[in-house]
This record gives C-alpha cells, structure tokens and sequence, in this order.
C-alpha cells in the first residue's frame, strides 16, 4: 500500500493507544531485517514478575495456544507477503534477569544487586492487527489475522488500520536538536560512584588473573528527571541516534526506547542467526576536517586492536557453543567474520553466527540454550554471571536482556537490550557497559561507558529543552 504517511508521524499516532509496541521505524532497519512494525490494543497479554514460578512453562503453553503454520502463499512469492515479514504474534521484552530460572547457579546467595525497578521479567503483548512498512520497496503493509471466535473480521480490522494511516497524514514530527559531544555525566545519578567502578574493576581483574574468567561485561547505570512524551525520546533517537533493532514499548506506568543496534536471534524456516557486538569506539557526525581525521583514527584502531579482536574471538566460540545445544550438528558455521559497522555515534566489531534448528526444539528449548547472550555477561557464561550478579549494585532488568517479536508463524526477531532507555515514575534510567579482559585498562573502560551513553543521555536532554510540547 502507498501512503505518503511519514515513519515518525506514523509513531506518534500509534503511541496514543493502549500497550503501543513499535519495532524500528528508521531507516537503518534496511539494513537489519527490512521491516518497521506499529502495534497496538493486543488482544491477550502475558506477564511473568519475579517470584513467581516455572516462566518457561507457562511461556510455551502460551505460545502453543496461538500457532498457525503458513502455505506457500504466505512465504514470500510474487503473489503473497514479503520473505521474512512479521505477520502477527507476541511482541515485548525478557529480562536479563530471567536467568535466574534458566541458570539458577548463575543468581549465587552472595548476590547484592537490589531490584529497585521490579519490572516483569517477560512481558508479551499479542497482536492481531499491525502495520509494516517494507524498507525495500517505500511500500506500508497492513496485515490481520483471522482467529477462532474473532468479534471483528479481518476487513474491519483492516479498515481500522487504514484510519491510523491517514491520521498519520495530518501530524507533522520534528524531531529537537541536540548536543551528543556535551553532556555533563557529573549532573546525572548513577548506581556507583567512580571510585566504586574502580575497585569493581579491579576486583574483576582478579578473578580474570586467577583463571575464574576470561572476560566479564561490568555496567553501570544512569539516572534523571524525564517529564516529557516518552515518545518524544523515540523520535529523537530514531532521527539521530538510528538503530537497526531499535523498539518503542508502552507498558502503562513504564516506558521502553531501545536503540540496540545489537540482534540476538532471529529465527527463520527453522535458521537461528545471532550477531554479536564486540569492540566499541567513538564516531563523532560532524562534517569537519578535525572530526574526519578522528573517525578515521578509531576506526583504524578498532580495526586493528588484538584486544578486540580476541573479545569478539571469544564471544563467537561462546554463541557458537551455546546454539549447538539447539541445532543439527554440523550445520553451525560463521557466516559473516569480524567486521565493523557504523552507527551515529560508535563503531562497533560484530560477526554472524548461524544454525539450523533441531525439529524437536520449540521457542522455550532455545531460550533456555541460549539467554542471556554471551555478548553481555562474559565467558565461561555462568561463572560471569555470578561476579556480575555479586558487582553490580542494582538488577539489570530489561537492560541486556532481549526486546522483539514472536511470530505465530514461528518466526523471531530479538535484539539484545543494550542503548536501552527505561521510563518510570518520571524518571529515565540509561544503563551501559562493556567486556573487561586481562589486558583491559580502567580508564579506557569507563570511558567506553561514556561514549556508549552519551546519545541517549543527549536525547534526554534535547527533548526536555523543548518549550510547549
């Protein structure tokens, strides 16, 4: 369908309604997996809080409910959808902090980290009507399901997807401006002085020295006033901040903006992928000579550092480890080596690891093989997670743990929660971290943190500097 409905005007709209759910809606989802997706009023919802039991359980009994398994007309010829689009299905977030039921030995008495936040640790939202938009082609598919003992036909489902459409079509977004290279850390609250990271450091140092680890993702977290449309913050990342895996969540009392530019799964016709960030510098998107000369000079670096290359070495041996527990063997291979991608304010080293699926595996089984991913707890898994578990002063949440959607299809799209914002009680919480190995510099490490707030801490600023919102 060709409507000349602007991505962000779209957004805006659709954030209006109930338990809203965004997937991308920039440009940069052109080069992921092609499709932006608005969501909205589900018609079931699934939450899991700590405490409770058996999550996976009661996780796969849900998405048995809703199963449907597409012909040939449904798979991406001339005459059906797209390959690879999202025709319905859940769409929401898994904690980091669900490992705790995955790998229980991993979440030691020992662990000091407070949940202060005491958000699900699953929420899914299932949605029998959306709104895609085909990168590729410019073009808007509107696409509903027909389920059993339905109230509204496909048409009126349909019909109403149509009437978010050209309301699109009367908003006008624009985006604030805003400063990356200014942000003054020293004005926000965060969940561990300097001093504190320091001797968490070095405390990781140790047990790195003493053969416990090879590398541990060590984060800290960042807070401030927010009083503004968290929607707002969506539109200013997606214009300056732009990432392939970004997502919009309303939640009701919290809000979710992800800028991830990290996949974790995507699962199609029975293929698992996952994409590891490995390697950071800073970009700075400025068009002076000064700036070129700078970009040029990390980029070299990162493209040339032993360092990162043995971290993302590592990861790669770790993910390829863990979906060999779920694939037919011999079937696992790397199919895109170390390479470095460019993002507005980093370069990031990434890799593709790929699979095919066991027939015997369901969602859950892979869950359970594979979360939290490799990428942001460390290596050997489990022993990272239990010194990140007895470091960090607060749970993680959503942070570092996966947004996306579940298809009834059988299709999945995840990405790994980091550059990922959480909007609560007129409070925006920034969480960021990075891998510590033997050769790691304490300086060098804090600052990476830094960088990889500094966009969104930006964002937060610039909307909330806007007069008469």
């Amino acid at each position: 369908m060709n409507i000349n409905a602007d991505l962000y005007s779209l957004s805006d709209v659709v954030s209006k309604l109930p338990n809203a759910s965004i997937l991308g809606a920039n440009q940069s989802k052109a080069e992921a997996d092609g499709f932006s997706y608005w969501m909205a009023e589900p018609i079931k919802m699934f939450e899991f809080c700590a405490g409770q039991t058996r999550p996976l359980e009661k996780l796969q009994m849900i998405l048995n409910q809703k199963k449907m398994h597409l012909d040939s007309r449904f798979r991406g010829n001339d005459k059906g959808l797209p390959r690879g689009i999202f025709t319905g299905g859940w769409v929401g977030w898994f904690s980091y902090d669900l490992g705790r039921y995955i790998e229980p030995s991993a979440f030691t008495t020992s662990q000091i980290a407070e949940d202060d936040l005491s958000l699900p640790l699953i929420r899914l939202c299932f949605y029998d009507r959306l709104i895609a938009f085909d990168h590729s082609k410019s073009e808007f598919w509107l696409l509903a399901l027909r389920l059993e003992n339905d109230a509204e036909e496909p048409d009126e489902k349909i019909a109403g997807l149509e009437d978010l459409l050209k309301k699109a079509q009367n908003v006008t977004v624009t985006p604030q401006a805003g400063r990356v290279d200014y942000i003054e850390f020293s004005k926000l609250r965060c969940n561990m002085s300097r001093e504190y990271y320091l001797s968490s450091f070095d405390r990781i140092k140790r047990h790195i020295y003493d053969g416990d680890v090879y590398q541990i993702n060590f984060s800290q977290r960042f807070e401030c006033e927010y009083k503004v449309r968290p929607i707002d913050l969506f539109h200013w990342q997606n214009r300056y901040n732009p990432s392939p895996y970004s997502a919009y969540i309303d939640a009701g009392p919290y809000q979710i903006v992800s800028t991830s530019p990290e996949m974790f799964i995507t699962i199609n016709n029975r293929t698992i992928s996952t994409k590891p960030i490995k390697g950071t510098r800073r970009r700075i998107e400025d068009l002076s000579p000064s700036a070129s000369r700078t970009n040029t000079e990390n980029y070299q670096q990162l493209l040339a550092s032993e360092k990162e290359k043995a971290e993302l070495n590592m990861i790669i041996d770790l993910e390829r480890n863990d979906i060999a527990r779920i694939c037919i063997p011999g079937t696992r291979k790397v199919i895109q080596p170390r390479t470095i991608e460019t993002y507005s304010t980093v370069f990031h080293t990434v890799a593709t690891v790929e699979g095919t699926l066991r027939d015997d595996v369901d969602f859950c089984d892979i869950l359970k093989a594979v979360f939290p991913g490799g990428s942001i707890t460390g290596a050997p898994k489990i022993r990272a997670m239990q010194i990140i578990n007895e470091t960090e002063p607060t749970t993680r949440g959503i942070y570092t743990g996966s947004i996306g959607y579940i298809g009834i299809d059988g299709s999945v799209c995840l990405n790994i929660a980091i550059r990922t914002i959480i909007i609560t009680s007129k409070t925006a919480y920034v969480q960021t971290g990075g891998g510590i190995v033997a050769d790691s510099e304490p300086q060098a490490e804090w600052n990476e943190t830094l960088v990889k707030a500094r966009a969104l801490i930006a964002g937060i600023q610039a909307v909330q500097s806007r007069k008469n919102l």
